[in-house]
C-alpha cells in the first residue's frame, strides 16, 4: 500500500481578508453565517424526507402506499409543520460529512486550527455511528424513510451516503496526512465491492443503491465507481479498478445523445434533474482523474455542456429540471456551486458560473439568520431549515468556490 498525499501546506488568509476583498466578500461572509448558525444548532434539524418520524405515522397501519403519502406530505407541504407534529431534529451522517469536508477547506484557506478540529470531530462522529453487521464502513439515515423503489429503515446503508462520506475522509487523509482516514475509505470500498448487488450487463455493471435489492440508478452507480477508483489510487486495490471501470461503463454507454442521463433507466425514472446530473460529472471527472482510464472523456465533455447549458438562468439561478423553471431546490444550487468548482481547472468559465449561482442564492435563499431556505417555488420561499439539504451542501459548496477563487 502506498500512502503518497497531495498535501499542501494552508494558504495562511484571514476571514478579515477574505471578507475585504471584493472577489470573496459576500462568499466568506456566507460561510461564516450559516456555519455559527449549525454550530448553534449542535448539527441538528430536519430533512426533507423524515416526515415518517412524524406522530402521524402509526395513522398509516404500516401500509406503503401510505406511508408514502406521509412522506410526500412533509416533503412537499411549504408550511414548517415539522414541530407541530413531532419530527425531532437529529445529526444527519451525510451532512456530517458535507460538514467535515468544508472544515478541512476553511482550515486549508485560513490554517485556523478550529476549522481542522472541527473537521476531525465529524469524522470522528461518523466512525462511531456507522451502521453495524457490513462487510465495511458504510451509512444510512438516522429515521425511517420510504422511497418510489423502497422502504429505507433507519440506518439502512446507501452507497449515496457512504460514497460521499468516503470523500470527506479522503480528503482528510490527503490534507492531514493520516492514514486512519485512508483506512475508513479502504473499508468503505470493502462494503461496496462485498455487500451491495450489482446487476452485470454486456454494456457494464451497475452496482446497487442499497444492499437489499438490486437498485439501478445512474448517480449512485457512478458515485461508487468514484470511490472505488480514488482510494485505490492509494491502495492499488484492482478489483476495485475494475469494478469501478464496469460501473462507469455501464453508465456511460447509457449517456443519451444530448449529454444527459435519466435518473435511471426504467422508465419511472426518466427524468434529468440539476443535482444528480452534477453528482454524475464529478464521479466520472474523479474517475478520469484517479484511475488514469481517459476512454470516457468524450462522455464528461458532452456531460459537463449539457449541465452548463440547461441547467441555469442568465441570472445565475438555478434550475431544477433541465426543461423547466418552476422550482428552485437548495439541493440544485448548492451542488451546482460545488461541481462548477470542480471543473474550474476543466473550464475556466465553470467558475464564473459558479459565483454567479452562489450570489443568486446567497441574495434569494439565505435568511438574516444564516440558514438557507429549502425551496423557491414559482418565486416564493419555502422557509424550512434542512441540515444536511441546504447547510451542510452549501457549505461545503461555498467553502469549495471560496478556495478557488483564492488559489
Amino acid at each position: 500500500m502506498t500512502t503518497q498525499t497531495n498535501n499542501a501546506k494552508p494558504l495562511g488568509l484571514s476571514l478579515a481578508a477574505l471578507s475585504s476583498d471584493d472577489r470573496t466578500s459576500a462568499i466568506a461572509r456566507s460561510i461564516e453565517s450559516v456555519r455559527r448558525w449549525v454550530e448553534r444548532e449542535e448539527y441538528k434539524g430536519y430533512e426533507p424526507f423524515d416526515g415518517m418520524s412524524s406522530r402521524l405515522r402509526p395513522l398509516t397501519f404500516g401500509n406503503w402506499f401510505a406511508e408514502r403519502v406521509l412522506l410526500q406530505v412533509f416533503l412537499r407541504c411549504p408550511w414548517h409543520i415539522r414541530p407541530f407534529f413531532g419530527v425531532p431534529k437529529v445529526e444527519s451522517t451525510q451532512g456530517m460529512g458535507y460538514f467535515a469536508r468544508g472544515y478541512l477547506r476553511m482550515w486549508r484557506l485560513t490554517g485556523d486550527a478550529t476549522y481542522r478540529d472541527r473537521a476531525m470531530r465529524c469524522l470522528g462522529w461518523l466512525m462511531h455511528n456507522s451502521s453495524d453487521g457490513y462487510s465495511g464502513l458504510c451509512w444510512g439515515n438516522l429515521f425511517d424513510s420510504s422511497a418510489r423503489p423502497f422502504q429505507l429503515p433507519k440506518h439502512a446503508p446507501t452507497v449515496v451516503w457512504t460514497s460521499h462520506i468516503g470523500q470527506a475522509f479522503l480528503d482528510a487523509f490527503e490534507i492531514l496526512e493520516d492514514s486512519k482516514y485512508l483506512d475508513v475509505a479502504a473499508s468503505i470500498c470493502e462494503f461496496i465491492l462485498q455487500d451491495l448487488p450489482r446487476e452485470k450487463t454486456d454494456r457494464g455493471s451497475c452496482i446497487s443503491y442499497v444492499t437489499f435489492k438490486q437498485a439501478t440508478l445512474h448517480n449512485s452507480n457512478m458515485l461508487a465507481a468514484d470511490i472505488l477508483a480514488r482510494t485505490a489510487r492509494y491502495t492499488r486495490n484492482s478489483e476495485a479498478l475494475d469494478v469501478a471501470r464496469e460501473a462507469m461503463l455501464y453508465s456511460c454507454s447509457r449517456q443519451l445523445d444530448n449529454g444527459a442521463w435519466y435518473y435511471g433507466e426504467a422508465q419511472t425514472y426518466h427524468w434529468i434533474d440539476n443535482w444528480h446530473t452534477a453528482y454524475n460529472l464529478d464521479s466520472l471527472k474523479s474517475y478520469v482523474e484517479h484511475s488514469g482510464d481517459r476512454s470516457f472523456e468524450d462522455n464528461l465533455a458532452r456531460g459537463y455542456r449539457f449541465f452548463v447549458d440547461r441547467f441555469f438562468q442568465e441570472s445565475g439561478k438555478p434550475n431544477y429540471y433541465h426543461d423547466r423553471e418552476f422550482v428552485v431546490d437548495i439541493q440544485s444550487a448548492a451542488q451546482a456551486i460545488d461541481t462548477l468548482s470542480n471543473f474550474a481547472d476543466y473550464d475556466p468559465a465553470s467558475l464564473d458560473l459558479a459565483r454567479k449561482v452562489a450570489d443568486w442564492t446567497i441574495a434569494h435563499m439565505q435568511s438574516r439568520e444564516g440558514w438557507f431556505y429549502y425551496r423557491v417555488v414559482r418565486g416564493k420561499a419555502v422557509k424550512i431549515p434542512m441540515m444536511h439539504w441546504g447547510q451542510s451542501t452549501m457549505f461545503c459548496g461555498l467553502t469549495h468556490l471560496l478556495s478557488k477563487l483564492v488559489a
